[in-house]
């Protein structure tokens, strides 16, 4: 019980991982929750700087892309305790551009 609560970065847990096997550490990287893990206050302030640094290679990259079409999506904010990842936003498609169109010409009536 005491093991669970001690530090990613403890020995003990350290040593633990060290002695997994590849499969077992590929498994639970492709499962991980940071949001349900503990960050101090250190850890919060490395992740606002990460994704100010993020956030600023993003601007670059759009400033010096000419067309649109070209330009990356912007980046994701690293996941925090208590927050769950970002929802993609829906994507208009012809069918609901159209039946959009149809509402607002009065076709809801």
């Amino acid at each position: 019980m005491f093991i669970e609560h001690l530090p990613p970065e403890s020995h003990l847990m350290t040593a633990l991982r060290n002695a997994m096997p590849q499969a077992e550490l590929d498994a639970q990287a492709d499962k991980g929750e940071p949001e349900k893990g503990r960050w101090s206050q250190e850890e919060q302030l490395l992740a606002a700087a990460v994704d100010a640094i993020r956030r600023l290679e993003w601007v670059l990259i759009c400033v010096n892309t000419e067309k649109k079409s070209q330009r990356p999506s912007p980046p994701e904010p690293m996941r925090r305790p208590g927050a769950g990842p970002r929802k993609k936003k829906a994507q208009l498609t012809e069918g609901s551009a159209n039946r959009l169109f149809e509402l607002l010409q009065g076709g809801a009536a």
